[in-house]
């Protein structure tokens, strides 16, 4: 019966093609906004890394002094730690995982000579960065704690980077120069692109290119390499210089609990670690500053969706309503105009069930058709949200699930539209149409 009703709305949407092309026009219009934001905010509020999320956190202390004042438009300096914090807590080790870090750009100066020096942006870590965020390597390893003791002079290549600079050959152990000093390659990366760029200073970037190089914290401390993000200073013995002081906070610290008993005992353990620090006079406020946000919560807290992303969503929405309002008024004419037809196939044996589905098909066969323009119309969508300068921008990519859910959006639209035509065609009574025919 599908196929029959199928050929009777084909033949119905061809006998009035101006109609058709309203409704399909309007349905794709609607589709083609509603998508486009809705790509954009999938975009943004996405899961960064898959199968592990659930067991990374983020502490976050409060050493401000009580008469410190938050700029209401700037960044908040809890959202990082400072260097004593951050060694503290990773001395103290009560996480199965945990990495101080902090993200930097540098002039790497190729030894090719066909390459000129460029900037590359990376992260400054500690040495169980990579088993942290699970990331995976193509060639060597990471460095070991020992070579954060040290201070070594290590670095661990991105995949992109370490083929632009030493095409297909191996590039363990080559030198490469960043800054004024030289570092030695002994791991290169596979992608890993986790989008927003949740473990990085999120005042600074949260979305864009990933890090190209990781290199021991240690020595980019120990060399005075250039930090990106936010840097927060207070206090009279506060200085440009002092990196490693207790009255800065620029560090990014994540941890590893893989339960539910590690997560309560990590956070009571920030908060004991707050209260020892206000006895020794380092921390004014209450312990209970002290907190722990999961991956997810941490973006949740950051608030990452613009406002005016938020608002051209509904308003893509609200047009989505009025064109479904005008195709139930088009749908409810055309459906209204074939009561003769109806009345027959009612004569002839047709149950109003039968009419109400053929009359839903003719609606979501308008609905495809309407994705198909909604999708071409989100794709152009997108492509203008890509010439934006925001950092989200270039990742406004329609991916599988959001061109499925274009067809889901469009037919669900249309039928929905559909329903009040459909069945106020079937209300028709036969009898008094059969007359005038």
């Amino acid at each position: 019966m599908f196929a029959y009703y199928l050929d009777l709305a084909l033949r119905s949407l061809r006998r009035n093609p101006v109609l058709t092309a309203l409704m399909v026009l309007a349905i794709g219009l609607g589709i083609g906004a509603s998508m486009t934001m809705i790509t954009v905010l999938h975009v943004m509020t996405s899961d960064p890394l898959p199968g592990r999320r659930a067991l990374l956190f983020t502490p976050h202390l409060d050493p401000l002094p009580l008469d410190y004042k938050h700029r209401s438009d700037g960044p908040d300096p809890t959202d990082n730690l400072t260097w004593p914090d951050a060694m503290a807590l990773l001395k103290a080790h009560r996480a199965q995982r945990q990495a101080a870090m902090a993200g930097g750009s540098l002039l790497l100066r190729p030894a090719r000579a066909d390459l000129r020096p460029f900037k590359v942006s990376g992260r400054y870590g500690t040495a169980e960065l990579f088993a942290l965020f699970g990331i995976s390597f193509e060639h060597g390893q990471g460095w070991s704690a020992a070579d954060d003791t040290s201070r070594s002079h290590v670095v661990v290549l991105s995949q992109a980077l370490d083929r632009k600079l030493f095409g297909n050959a191996d590039g363990i152990g080559q030198t490469v120069r960043l800054g004024e000093s030289d570092f030695r390659v002994i791991g290169v990366t596979a992608d890993w692109q986790p989008q927003p760029m949740f473990y990085a200073d999120l005042s600074a970037q949260s979305f864009g290119d990933t890090d190209q190089f990781f290199l021991p914290l240690s020595a980019a401390v120990d060399l005075k390499l250039q930090v990106n993000g936010n840097q927060s200073g207070w206090g009279k013995g506060h200085s440009g210089d002092s990196m490693t002081g207790a009255e800065m906070t620029w560090l990014q610290f994540w941890v590893q609990l893989d339960s539910v008993a590690q997560v309560q005992a990590y956070r009571q353990f920030l908060i004991d670690y707050s209260a020892q620090q206000k006895v020794l006079g380092r921390f004014q406020r209450p312990s209970t500053e002290a907190k722990l946000y999961s991956l997810m919560g941490w973006l949740e807290h950051k608030n990452l969706v613009p406002t005016d992303v938020r608002l051209q969503l509904w308003l893509a929405l609200a047009f989505l309503f009025v064109c479904i309002v005008n195709i139930v008024a088009l749908l409810l004419a055309k459906f209204l105009r074939r009561s003769g037809e109806i009345s027959v196939r009612r004569a002839l044996g047709a149950r109003r069930r039968d009419i109400f589905m053929q009359l839903g098909i003719e609606s979501a066969t308008v609905g495809v058709a309407g994705g198909v323009l909604g999708l071409l119309i989100a794709e152009l969508g997108l492509w203008s949200v890509r010439r934006r300068p925001d950092d989200y921008a270039q990742l406004a990519q329609m991916d599988m699930s959001m061109l499925l859910g274009t067809f889901a959006l469009a037919v669900f639209a249309s039928v929905l539209a559909g329903l009040l035509p459909a069945w106020r065609a079937c209300r028709v009574q036969p009898a008094l149409q059969l007359k005038t025919l």
